[in-house]
C-alpha cells in the first residue's frame, strides 16, 4: 500500500503563485498541516515498523516527510520522479499575472500541461509510472509517498489508470491522504485545524 501525502500550504501557495520546481517555505499553517498529516499517518500505520518515508527533494515536500518520518520512526528517501511539474517559463509566476497574460490557457481541462518550455502530461506519467513499477509488489509496500499538487494527480491517476480529464480534475488537499491500495484511492481527511 501507499499512503500519497501533498506537502503543507507554502507562501507561494497562499500567493496563489506557480512553484512548480521554485521552492518556498512552509506556512505556519502548513507546518501545522504536515504535523497532522504525520499524526493522522501514525495512527493509520498504527507503530507497525517496516514503513518508508519517500519524498520528492524539493524543500517543501522534504519539511513535510521530515514530520511524517518523525511519527513514523523512520527516516527520509529522496525519489526525483515524485517532483512537482516543472512549469517552465511559469515557474514562480503569480496565477493572476498568467491569467491576464495568457487568458486562453486557463479554464481547459489539463492547462496546467500548456505552459510554455513546461513539462508534458506524457513526461509527468512516464516519471510517475517508473516510479511506481520500481516499489516492491503488494501486498509488501509499505510507502508513504510527499510529493505536490499535480504531481499527487498525475501519481494517482497511473495508479488508478484514469483518463486525462479524471485525473487532472482530482482534489489535491494539503490536510489529506490518499490510501492507494489494491488498485483502488481512498481519500482520509485529517481532523480539522483550528
Amino acid at each position: 500500500m501507499i499512503y500519497l501525502v501533498r506537502h503543507g500550504q507554502t507562501a507561494f501557495n497562499r500567493e496563489r503563485r506557480l512553484q512548480g520546481h521554485e521552492d518556498s517555505p512552509l506556512t505556519e499553517l502548513g507546518r501545522r498541516q504536515a504535523e497532522a498529516v504525520a499524526g493522522l499517518l501514525a495512527a493509520l500505520t498504527r507503530g507497525e515498523p517496516g514503513w518508508r518515508v519517500i519524498s520528492s527533494p524539493l524543500g517543501r515536500a522534504r519539511d513535510t516527510a521530515t514530520a511524517v518520518a518523525a511519527a513514523l520512526g523512520a527516516e527520509v528517501e529522496e525519489d526525483r520522479r515524485l517532483i512537482e511539474l516543472s512549469w517552465g517559463d511559469w515557474d514562480g509566476r503569480l496565477r493572476s499575472e498568467l491569467e491576464a497574460a495568457c487568458p486562453d490557457a486557463f479554464g481547459r481541462s489539463g492547462w496546467a500541461f500548456d505552459a510554455p518550455t513546461g513539462e508534458t502530461y506524457e513526461a509527468v506519467c512516464a516519471r510517475m509510472a517508473d516510479w511506481l513499477d520500481s516499489l516492491p509488489p503488494e501486498p509488501e509496500r509499505r510507502i508513504v509517498a510527499v510529493s505536490h499538487g499535480v504531481a499527487g494527480r498525475v501519481l494517482r491517476g497511473v495508479y488508478a489508470g484514469l483518463p486525462r480529464d479524471r485525473t487532472v480534475d482530482q482534489d489535491v488537499p494539503q490536510d489529506a491522504v490518499y490510501l492507494l491500495s489494491g488498485g483502488t484511492i481512498a481519500r482520509i481527511d485529517c481532523e480539522p485545524l483550528d
